[in-house]
C-alpha cells in the first residue's frame, strides 16, 4: 500500500509545517497521550482489529449510540492513526444493539443549553463536523455497516464514506425538524445531491427509509440481510486490499440482491418532485394537500400529518439549507451548519430546539409549543438570524480544506 501510505505521510507532513510541529504527530490508539478520555469514556468506541482494516464501533446501545463530543473525539484519533498506517488498508464502522446510530445525543445538548454551557455545546459540533470532514476526505476506503437504526448525525458519520451497507434492519431518516433543529452533520449537502427534490422531502417530513429504499436512493451502496452480516464481516476480516474495487466485490459477493416493493419511496418520485420543487413551505404545503385530495394515498396524508407537526421555523430554515446546499461543497456545507447550528442553540433562537427535545425525548407528551406557532408568523429576518455569520468573538468551524481535498 505505497501510494496510500506516501499520500498520508505527506498530508500529514504537510499539515505539520503548517502548524510549525516539529518531529510529527503522536497520536494513537494504542499510545495513551495526555488527551486521552478517561476509563469509563473509552467504551464508547470500541475498536476491532482485522488483517488490513481496523473497526470502530459505536458503542453506547442504551441511548441507540448517540454521539457525544467524546466520541467525536475519539472518532478523530483513531481514524488519523489509522490513515497514516501502511498497514492498515481500509476502515470500518459499526454499532452496538439494534442501532448503527441515533444521532447527536440531543438530549445531552439540551441539558447543556439549559445550564448555560454554550461553549460545551459549541464544542460538540465543532468536533463532530470535524470528524465528518475527515470522513469525507479520507484517503483509505471507508464501510459503514447501517444495521439498525440510522438518524440524523449517523447518516453524517457514514454517507460521506465510501461505502455504506444496509440491511433488513436499517431504519433511515433525518427528523431534525421536529425537534425544532435543522438536518445538519452534512446532510444539507448528501440530501441536496439526491434526486429530484427528495432530499427537500425527506428533510421537512422526517421520512424514515428502510435499507431497499436506502439503496434505491443511493444513501447506501450495498445490502446484506442482517443474518447475513457475520459472512460479511468474515470475508472482509481477512482482505488485505486498500483497492476500494475489491472491498466493492466483496460487499457485492456476500450481499443480497433486493428491489423495492410497491410501497417503495422511488414509485412517490414523481409527485414527491412536484410538490417539494415549490419556492417556499407553504406552496409546498398547498400543493401536497392538492395531490393527497386528488390520490387519496396514506403517504400523502402523512407526510401532510409530519409537516405541520414540524417547527414553522424549523421548516423554513431546513428548505433553504437544503436549497444552499445543492451549490455547496462539503466543506462549505459543514462551515455553514456550524454556524446555523450554533445560531441555533443560542438565544433568541434555542426555544424551539430545546422545547423540540422536552416534547418528543425528555417528557414524550409529543406537544411541543413552537414559536412561532404557524408558518404564516415566521419572518424572513428570523430565518436569516439562522445563517447569520457569528459574533465578532465567535469563531467560525475551521476546517483543513488546504491539506484534505473533500472527494465528493
Amino acid at each position: 500500500m505505497p501510494s496510500l501510505a506516501a499520500a498520508a505521510a505527506a498530508r500529514r507532513a504537510g499539515e505539520a509545517l503548517r502548524r510549525g510541529v516539529v518531529g510529527g504527530r503522536y497520536l494513537s490508539s494504542l499510545r495513551p497521550s495526555p488527551a486521552t478520555p478517561a476509563a469509563h469514556d473509552s467504551d464508547e468506541v470500541l475498536v476491532e482489529g482485522k488483517a488490513s482494516a481496523r473497526a470502530s464501533v459505536l458503542n453506547r446501545p442504551g441511548h441507540l449510540n448517540a454521539l457525544t463530543t467524546t466520541m467525536g473525539a475519539r472518532l478523530n484519533k483513531f481514524y488519523e492513526s489509522w490513515e497514516d498506517s501502511p498497514d492498515i488498508g481500509f476502515v470500518m464502522m459499526k454499532g452496538s444493539g439494534r442501532a448503527f446510530c441515533a444521532g447527536g445525543d440531543v438530549v445531552g445538548l439540551r441539558q447543556l443549553i439549559n445550564e448555560g454551557k454554550l461553549d460545551e455545546s459549541k464544542d460538540f459540533f465543532r468536533t463532530l463536523y470535524s470528524f465528518i470532514y475527515v470522513l469525507g476526505t479520507y484517503l483509505k476506503p471507508h464501510v459503514a455497516i447501517l444495521d439498525g437504526v440510522t438518524m440524523g448525525g449517523g447518516g453524517g458519520v457514514s454517507i460521506p464514506g465510501t461505502f455504506r451497507v444496509a440491511t433488513d434492519r436499517t431504519v433511515f431518516a433525518t427528523p431534525e425538524v421536529h425537534i425544532g433543529f435543522h438536518p445538519d452533520a452534512a446532510a444539507s449537502f448528501y440530501l441536496s445531491h439526491l434526486t429530484g427534490h427528495v432530499g427537500e422531502y425527506l428533510a421537512l417530513t422526517g421520512e424514515k427509509l428502510n435499507g431497499v429504499d436506502m439503496l434505491a436512493l443511493g444513501l447506501a451502496t450495498h445490502y446484506s440481510m442482517s443474518d447475513h452480516l457475520d459472512l460479511v464481516d468474515e470475508r472482509l476480516a481477512k482482505l488485505v486490499t486498500d483497492d476500494p474495487s475489491v472491498i466493492d466485490s466483496s460487499l457485492a459477493q456476500y450481499g443480497d440482491l433486493v428491489y423495492p416493493d410497491k410501497t417503495s419511496i422511488v414509485h412517490r418520485l414523481a409527485v414527491i418532485d412536484k410538490c417539494f420543487s415549490h419556492e417556499t413551505v407553504e406552496e409546498i404545503v398547498d400543493a401536497l394537500e392538492s395531490e393527497a385530495a386528488q390520490l387519496n394515498e396514506e403517504w400523502c396524508t402523512l407526510a401532510l400529518k409530519r409537516l405541520k407537526e414540524a417547527s414553522p421555523l424549523a421548516l423554513k430554515v431546513s428548505l433553504r439549507s437544503i436549497r444552499e446546499g445543492r451549490y455547496q461543497t462539503l466543506d462549505e456545507c459543514l462551515v455553514r451548519e456550524y454556524r446555523m447550528s450554533v445560531n441555533g442553540i443560542s438565544k433568541p433562537l434555542y426555544h424551539d430546539f430545546c422545547e423540540g427535545v422536552r416534547a418528543r425525548l425528555v417528557d414524550k407528551d409529543l406537544t411541543p409549543k413552537w414559536d412561532p406557532p404557524a408558518l404564516e408568523f415566521v419572518s424572513e429576518d428570523m430565518v436569516d438570524s439562522y445563517f447569520a455569520p457569528l459574533g465578532e468573538f465567535e469563531p467560525e468551524l475551521k476546517l483543513p480544506t488546504e491539506q484534505r481535498e473533500a472527494f465528493i
